[in-house]
């Protein structure tokens, strides 16, 4: 069987859990990496053959079938563009671009070259919620009335945490929305079947200036007390309140915001049906709560002996077992 070789294109945060995806994978081999800084000691570490600091250098690649972009928003559309002409496949991380006509322009470019390409909505694919999907789709809730929840951080809490997300520039006109509510808004959609079909939202920037400190910072990273700052003033929303309108008749509300003290990446996504309701947290992503009128609650467990044969597919470990358990040996020290 032929390996497919895959580029990765971006080496913080995610493109280091890309990396560490990739080669979980059978048949696949990181073939090439690319980052402004520190490509070439990522490439001796995981012994990947090829490293560069410029994008279009890794795409002259001729032996690549696809390619990850893991870069800052604003580089999302010239590199996916640049890889969909040389035919490649590519996943990309979301916002796929910054605006709705990029994005238009690329999936029909993407059409027209019969391309595989996708962007990385990875919460569709936990276990759990994968089997709330199929007791949506199934009828065990119900119709389902309502969609409620949230996607709360805390990491930009203070006036002094800064991160190029916060660059109009970079991030695009939406920040918080576009970072972390797209995943929300994709995991409603999915899991319930329902395509979203109107929009209410209210956005609010709590910061119009913030500190940046002087050097650069990793995403999620704190600066020192002895850290001297500039002040960057702020266009991207802080926080985002938003009513929405589904297929069908059911009605939606969700807060996405990275100001709730104490929320490190906390996504809760309700279905509430006219049988049941169902629940599930991203930080306990092994369990499925089901909401019963009568009968007391019931709080269903990741395991491949009890569920559907399509939830048990993308199980990888028996029950009890998180499925990151294969983490606790790769960190060992």
């Amino acid at each position: 069987m032929k390996r497919c070789r895959v580029g990765v294109i971006g080496l913080g945060f995610v493109g280091m859990a890309h990396i560490d995806a990739l080669r979980r994978l059978p048949g696949v081999e990181v073939a090439a990496v690319c980052a402004p800084v520190g490509a070439q000691e990522i490439a001796e570490r995981y012994h990947v053959p090829f490293w560069c600091e410029d994008w279009e250098e890794l795409l002259a690649q001729e032996t690549l079938d696809a390619v990850h972009i893991c870069t800052p928003n604003h580089l999302h559309y010239p590199i996916a563009k640049a890889a969909i002409e040389r035919s490649l496949a590519v996943v990309c991380e979301k916002p796929f671009t910054r605006t709705v006509e990029e994005a238009r322009e690329l999936a029909a470019l993407a059409k027209e070259r019969g391309n595989g390409n996708m962007v990385n909505f990875h919460n569709r694919f936990y276990p759990m919620t994968h089997r709330l999907r199929t007791l949506c789709l199934g009828g065990e809730l119900g119709e389902v009335i309502s969609v409620d929840g949230a996607y709360l951080q805390d990491w930009l809490l203070y006036q002094t945490d800064y991160s190029w997300r916060l660059s109009k520039e970079q991030s695009g006109c939406t920040r918080t929305v576009a970072d972390i509510g797209s995943h929300w808004l994709d995991l409603a959609e999915y899991v319930t079947g329902k395509r979203i079909t109107g929009v209410m939202a209210q956005f609010k920037t709590w910061y119009p200036v913030r500190k940046r400190a002087k050097g650069e910072l990793a995403t999620f990273a704190k600066a020192g007390p002895d850290t001297g700052y500039v002040e960057e003033p702020v266009e991207t929303e802080d926080l985002a309140s938003v009513l929405l309108r589904f297929e069908g008749g059911a009605v939606g509300s969700a807060c996405f915001s990275q100001m709730c003290a104490g929320r490190k990446n906390s996504l809760r996504l309700q279905v509430s049906g006219t049988k049941q309701s169902a629940q599930w947290e991203l930080e306990r992503p092994d369990q499925l709560e089901l909401g019963r009128r009568e009968g007391g609650n019931l709080l269903l467990q990741k395991d491949p002996s009890d569920c559907d044969r399509e939830t048990a597919e993308l199980i990888s470990y028996p029950a009890g077992h998180g499925e990151g358990f294969p983490g606790a040996f790769t960190d060992v020290r």
